[in-house]
């Protein structure tokens, strides 16, 4: 798979070949399992059941790294955090700050698109219980590390949801930038901030998940505060 990423010349190979892969059979059996069974809500659509692309712009100042989609959301409509109550937050949120043209992603073709932002997530397929394993995260690393190479000529901020995510980025600093990860590792929080030399600043944000945004762990204004700061750092008006 390291190789296959490698060989992306572009993002539309990269999400061509990520669409493509079969590498963690957990996952792979997952994914199908539920593209196959369906929610009932949602049995009369064809669902992805595949790996998802990362979204957004090509030219991206700011990314958003996630954890991986959800089952019923991006794992059925094709795009990352499209079509579940995370996205319900996270792209009303950017629609505030003035990085989405809309407030919904419902599905893959509405019509949404980003400005100065582009969205992955450490782990391409849809994971039981939400819950990917650490050797999951490190097989799907190198399409993490190749998207990231080829959206670092402009990137200056990535925002990372989450713990998982936040860890995620650790070996990116290395194979993407050559730089050596700090030692100890900052740790994750709300609103952490680290700053390293020719590599874009890292932003903590808790997850989007229901469970921060329903007991308030998370609020909007939390998450304005965090978009707003991502913009002054990466110079998004």
């Amino acid at each position: 798979m390291v190789a296959r990423a490698a060989r992306a010349t572009d993002l539309a190979d990269l999400d061509a070949a990520v669409s493509d892969c079969f590498a963690c059979p957990r996952l792979v059996r997952w994914r199908e399992d539920v593209a196959r069974t369906r929610r009932a809500a949602f049995r009369d659509q064809e669902y992805w059941g595949r790996p998802v692309p990362g979204f957004g712009a090509a030219d991206a100042r700011i990314a958003i790294l996630g954890l991986a989609p959800a089952a019923h959301g991006g794992n059925r409509t094709g795009r990352i955090f499209t079509g579940d109550r995370s996205g319900d937050v996270l792209f009303a949120a950017l629609h505030r700050a003035g990085l989405a043209n809309q407030p919904t992603s419902v599905a893959a073709d509405d019509g949404l698109t980003l400005r100065d932002t582009r969205i992955f997530s450490a782990v391409r397929c849809a994971p039981p219980d939400n819950k990917p394993t650490p050797d999951e995260r490190d097989t799907c690393a190198p399409w993490l590390h190749r998207e990231v190479a080829l959206i670092r000529p402009t990137l200056r901020v990535v925002v990372a949801l989450g713990a998982f995510a936040w860890a995620a980025w650790w070996p990116v600093l290395h194979q993407v930038y050559g730089q050596r990860p700090p030692s100890p590792r900052p740790r994750f929080g709300h609103g952490a901030h680290w700053s390293g030399t020719a590599a874009p600043e890292l932003l903590g944000c808790y997850h989007v998940s229901q469970q921060n945004t329903f007991t308030g762990r998370l609020t909007p204004e939390m998450l304005d505060d965090v978009f707003g700061r991502a913009k002054q750092l990466a110079g998004v008006d």
